[in-house]
């Protein structure tokens, strides 16, 4: 399994929710709201105070997922978040070493159909 986050700007959320509810078994995702800034390269140092001073309202969203969906998630944040300005954002994978259910304390595995007890019940997370 891995954890995809990406950082996007939040005029995009929308359209990039309704894009991932229709990739097949999408196991979900979860949506942090913060700010930030960036300091790109292109930007001369004598002027960088003035551009870091500000923030942005940005959105963190998070899916955890198996290996064989990255590629899939990934490409649909792309095709919905990239605007080609600066500030479109990053996308990042990571993996993951365990998954627990916090409700029943059963420990989750990938599958075909999203995440399932390691038992043979199958159970939504």
């Amino acid at each position: 399994m891995k954890e995809i986050r990406a950082i996007i700007r939040p005029k995009r959320l929308s359209q990039l929710r309704e894009a991932l509810r229709d990739i097949s078994h999408f196991p979900g995702v979860t949506v942090f709201r913060g700010e930030g800034f960036t300091a790109p390269e292109s930007v001369d140092r004598r002027s960088l105070r003035a551009e870091l001073t500000d923030f942005t309202e940005k959105v963190m969203v998070s899916v955890i997922a198996r290996d064989e969906m990255v590629a899939t998630i990934t490409e649909v944040i792309m095709q919905e978040c990239r605007t080609s300005q600066l500030g479109d954002g990053l996308i990042w994978v990571m993996p993951i070493v365990s998954v627990q259910r916090i409700r029943d304390g059963h420990w989750l595995q990938a599958n075909e159909g999203g995440m399932e007890c390691p038992s043979s019940q199958s159970d939504t997370v």
